[in-house]
């Protein structure tokens, strides 16, 4: 099978919406992790009067790791997925947070100019069809001096973390997507894993973006070696 792109993957997240939330609860260290990489982000003043872009936000889980951090910010949520979007829409959220329809690489067309002062992408990059675009088109709607965690399924490099990754999905993910339905998502889920950058190729292309002091951070748990958070800022 090859990758979901664009509309195919957009159209397999539809697909999944109703059932992604009580999929991804039951990976351990899910929610936690995303609430981590939100901190690294390291928003002053709890994020007061900051405009925070939530890019890839699907059915609002990172949108809530930003709210558990930052809640008096003002939160744009954004995702290419109309089904994960209504998901997201229907829970409950503070006046500061609003959802819009839009693909990473097309944010000018729906009204998504910024600036914002934060970025947070989860598990975004890996399905965009050109992450240096996106990270590019990211930046230029971004403020002197601001922050960008990305939160994501990027493998050390070391061939340990890769066979892991492997067995995980074919004994537990991939199972579960196919109970639900949602085979060809998860396989590949699988797959944009292994194809993807590793943690240092992607913190290269985020400097080449032109992002300062970037940093790879790694998260606890199963997902050591497996998921990072890699931050960094524009410079002033």
């Amino acid at each position: 099978m090859s990758l979901l792109r664009d509309e195919a993957l957009s159209v397999a997240f539809d697909h999944a919406a109703a059932r992604y939330d009580l999929l991804v609860s039951a990976s351990p260290g899910y929610h936690g992790h995303l609430r981590r990489s939100a901190r690294r982000l390291g928003l002053p003043d709890l994020g007061r009067g900051a405009r925070v872009l939530d890019l890839g936000c699907g059915t609002g889980a990172s949108t809530a790791a930003l709210l558990s951090v930052a809640e008096p910010a003002e939160i744009t949520g954004v995702d290419a997925s109309a089904g994960m979007l209504e998901r997201a829409a229907g829970k409950k959220w503070p006046p500061g947070v609003r959802f819009v329809e839009a693909s990473a690489d097309r944010l000018g067309e729906a009204g998504v100019d910024g600036p914002f002062d934060a970025v947070f992408a989860a598990y975004l990059f890996r399905n965009v069809p050109d992450p240096d675009f996106t990270l590019a088109a990211v930046r230029a709607r971004m403020s002197p001096g601001g922050r960008i965690a990305v939160h994501e399924y990027a493998l050390s490099g070391k061939p340990v973390h890769r066979a892991l990754w492997t067995a995980v999905c074919r004994a537990v993910i991939m199972p579960l997507g196919r109970a639900g339905g949602d085979a060809g998502l998860y396989e590949h889920l699988w797959r944009s894993v292994l194809g993807f950058d590793t943690a240092p190729e992607f913190a290269a292309r985020m400097r080449a973006a032109g992002f300062a002091d970037v940093r790879v951070l790694p998260l606890p748990g199963w997902q050591t070696g497996i998921t990072h958070t890699f931050v960094g800022r524009v410079a002033r």
